[in-house]
This record gives structure tokens, C-alpha cells and sequence, in this order.
């Protein structure tokens, strides 16, 4: 494949979505395609430009082949259309909003993927899952110390992913995107 898969982790309430629809259309001028994800809840609840789907109509699109990457998390299935593969065939670069408990499977389909990690200071965090009023304090708590694990964990088992902070201004993590995407040397 000539493209580059660019495979975007973080935890929940790391600004994943937010950082895709503001980078959208500079990403499109370099090239780099976002893929809409396919979830099984309605696109209203989705927080994403997501197609929402029934777990049944989930189930059919898989079996019928339709997705190159799918995977469950949290009590829904998410998919990523086939159509990625065509895109890299061409050339595109392709930015995928994935999973990080789903990177080896990831890996396996794309030896070569680019993995980017946002991440977003714990107090910054908090108060982002605080606002969005989902859950108790206590599983904030919980979250976060998964959350901290979890990126500990992956940073010393994947030395080749990207990390790119997104504490402050969306603008600023915007131009850091844009800046690693296109010289990745210039990310951690």
C-alpha cells in the first residue's frame, strides 16, 4: 500500500472527535482522508460524524465483508469500511479513530500502521469527564487510573507510537497534528 494508515487512540474525553472535525479540512488538503466510522448507536449519541447502525445491521455489514477493521468496546461494535484499503492502494493517507485495546489486531491487518496517541493531562481530564456528566466521580476516578496504566503500559510495549498532547487549545493540538503528520520526526 502507498497510503499511510494513521491509526488515532486516546482515552475517552481525550478530544479525539473534536480534534478530527477541526482538522478535517487541512487533513483533506494534505492528502489524509478520515474515515467515518460505522457504531451501533444512533449518530445523534455517537459525539462523531459516525454512521449509527442497529447490532443487527451491524452484524449483516460484518459478515458481509464491509469492514476492514471491527471491534467491540464499551457495549457497541464499531466498524471501519473496507473502502480504507482502496484508499490506501491510491495513495491516500487515512486517519482512523480506533481502539487501543484493538491496536494488535490493528497491526496485524497493517503491519506498517502509524499510531498516534493523544493524550491530555489527568487534571484536564477529569474535568472534561466531569462536564460531559456520563459518570460518577468514582468512575472518573477509575477511568483515569486505567487511562494512565493503559498509555504507560502501550508507550513501553510500542516505542514506535506517535504521542501528541492535547491539553491545551484545540487550535495549538491542531497544528501539532499537522506539524507530526508531516514530519514525524518532530513528534515524540
Amino acid at each position: 500500500m502507498s497510503g499511510r494508515l494513521i491509526y488515532l487512540i486516546g482515552p475517552s474525553g481525550s478530544g479525539k472527535d473534536s480534534l478530527l472535525d477541526a482538522a478535517r479540512t487541512r487533513l483533506a488538503e494534505r492528502g489524509c482522508r478520515i474515515v467515518r466510522r460505522v457504531i451501533t448507536r444512533s449518530a445523534e449519541a455517537a459525539g462523531e460524524a459516525a454512521l449509527g447502525v442497529s447490532l443487527q445491521q451491524f452484524a449483516e455489514m460484518r459478515d458481509q465483508g464491509a469492514f476492514a477493521l471491527s471491534w467491540q468496546a464499551h457495549g457497541l461494535a464499531y466498524g471501519i469500511p473496507r473502502e480504507i484499503d482502496e484508499w490506501l492502494a491510491a495513495g491516500d493517507d487515512v486517519m482512523v479513530n480506533g481502539s487501543r485495546a484493538h491496536l494488535p489486531q490493528t497491526r496485524e491487518r497493517y503491519p506498517d500502521v502509524w499510531v498516534l496517541l493523544l493524550t491530555v493531562n489527568q487534571a484536564v481530564l477529569r474535568q472534561r469527564l466531569l462536564a460531559r456528566g456520563r459518570e460518577s466521580e468514582a468512575e472518573i476516578e477509575q477511568r483515569l487510573a486505567r487511562n494512565a496504566h493503559f498509555s504507560e503500559r502501550l508507550l513501553a510495549e510500542e516505542p514506535s507510537v506517535h504521542v501528541l498532547d492535547n491539553s491545551g487549545s484545540l487550535e495549538h493540538t491542531v497544528e501539532s497534528l499537522l506539524t507530526c503528520i508531516g514530519k514525524p520526526d518532530l513528534c515524540i
